[in-house]
């Protein structure tokens, strides 16, 4: 381990704050706490370090070196080189948080660009300059919503095909408020959002939850539950995939109040699971609940064109006993790759990549249905995911397609107890035909077996 300062240069410093030894520092911390013993193994030389880690980085399975079908909120989409280009530039490989406008241009103009792009993509009025990931945006949504109805409307209603992963995150979040309500509406996948939530929502609900396409890949129209929900009073708020908007119609044409969702598809690798990106777009009457942050345009002295952080009396480094939400950060080199991804594909090239998904989604599900054992539920419209019914469990099938460099799909059960024999598949424009056909040759023998 490299140690940068000398022992002198201890001291020095030590003398320089009053302190005689550097236990001094601790005593603020009870003493049996101070230097607990650590059950650590024998310390290892750099060379062993990185022959360890080495091995368990070799043991990962990555999309490279495998046929993925695997998606359930994180996908394999096609990264134009110059996305990392851009990205690895040193003006904006760092942390560094913008609070100082005359030096922060290029970074705060990329930002400007990154929200401008998503209320494009959304159809809505402003965007913040992001959050973590998905799960994150979701659940600011649900405070922003709280605090929009000043704590007086307390029960949020979620869909139980909203992504589990959001819906736990925002179980986490509200933990806090002891007097919210949420509600999961648990229904057959057979029932639509309408039917299934009308009995649920009422004068004291502030915000309903739904995705876009939802869970299972399945693709609604929620104009009359938009209309249901606002005749309550309540707001709606729908989680999308945003490779799907570049072919759908944007939420906002169905009366969202709010939508946001997860942005790896944008650009951003899997990365094994981070860092992402979430998204978060709404009306202008919701400015000033919006968590995160905001950038603006606005004019210097002399008239030329400028980027400053706005509405930071938000933000926790201002009022932070005050303020909606304390989340602080705007995963900026995340954005940055979303904003590169959607400026270099453009509107046509953003719907060829959402066609594609689309057709080939809509082949393999005709192909797989053909096999015997297997069936593919199309009652509903979907995007590029939809749900497999499978003559075994779909775990021991995933293991199968593994040994052959397959990634299947995603098995439903251990989130839905009531589909324990059903997977969820996801094609996009990454998938070819010749893996697709391999994908149902696979299943075949697995059938025949």
């Amino acid at each position: 381990m490299y140690i940068p300062h000398s022992e002198n240069e201890r001291e020095e410093m030590l003398k320089r704050i009053g302190k005689e030894q550097l236990e001094d520092l601790f005593l603020d911390i009870p003493e049996k706490f101070r230097f607990p013993h650590l059950d650590l193994p024998p310390a290892l030389t750099e060379s062993e370090v990185l022959e360890e880690i080495s091995a368990l980085a070799q043991a990962n399975n990555a999309v490279d070196e495998l046929i993925c079908f695997l998606g359930a909120g994180v996908y394999h989409h096609y990264i134009p080189a110059v996305v990392d280009a851009v990205l690895s530039r040193g003006d904006f490989f760092t942390a560094y948080t913008p609070y100082q406008p005359e030096i922060s241009q290029g970074t705060l103009q990329s930002i400007f660009e990154f929200q401008s792009l998503i209320c494009s993509l959304t159809g809505m009025e402003i965007s913040n300059a992001s959050h973590y990931d998905g799960a994150t945006a979701a659940a600011e949504t649900c405070l922003s919503a709280y605090h929009h109805f000043r704590g007086k409307r307390k029960k949020i209603i979620t869909s139980c095909f909203l992504h589990p992963h959001y819906r736990q995150t925002i179980h986490t979040y509200l933990s806090v408020l002891e007097d919210v309500e949420i509600v999961e509406q648990c229904i057959s996948p057979d029932d639509g959002p309408l039917t299934s939530m009308q009995d649920l929502i009422d004068e004291n609900t502030a915000l309903v939850f739904v995705q876009y396409p939802d869970f299972l890949g399945r693709i609604y129209d929620y104009s009359e539950l938009a209309d249901l929900v606002h005749g309550k009073g309540a707001l709606l708020a729908v989680a999308a995939n945003p490779i799907s908007l570049g072919l759908l119609k944007p939420p906002a044409d169905f009366g969202a109040d709010f939508v946001v969702g997860e942005g790896q598809p944008l650009g951003i690798p899997m990365n094994f699971g981070g860092p992402y990106l979430g998204f978060f777009a709404t009306k202008n009457d919701f400015l000033r609940k919006v968590s995160g942050r905001i950038v603006g345009q606005t004019e210097d002295a002399k008239g030329n064109r400028g980027f400053v952080l706005t509405l930071t009396a938000r933000e926790q480094h201002i009022r932070r006993e005050r303020a909606i939400s304390n989340i602080c950060t705007n995963q900026g080199l995340m954005a940055l790759a979303a904003t590169v991804y959607l400026s270099v594909l453009g509107k046509n090239g953003l719907r060829q990549v959402a066609e594609l998904c689309y057709h080939k989604a809509h082949y393999a599900a005709e192909e797989i249905a053909k096999i015997r054992g297997f069936s593919v539920e199309r009652k509903v419209p979907f995007f590029n995911e939809f749900v497999v019914t499978c003559p075994r469990d779909p775990d021991e099938i995933n293991a199968d397609l593994l040994a052959e460099s397959v990634l299947g799909g995603y098995s439903l059960k251990g989130d839905y107890p009531d589909l324990s024999d059903k997977m969820l598949i996801a094609v996009t424009e990454m998938n070819t035909k010749e893996e697709i056909d391999l994908l149902v040759e696979l299943l075949t023998e697995i059938a025949n077996e």
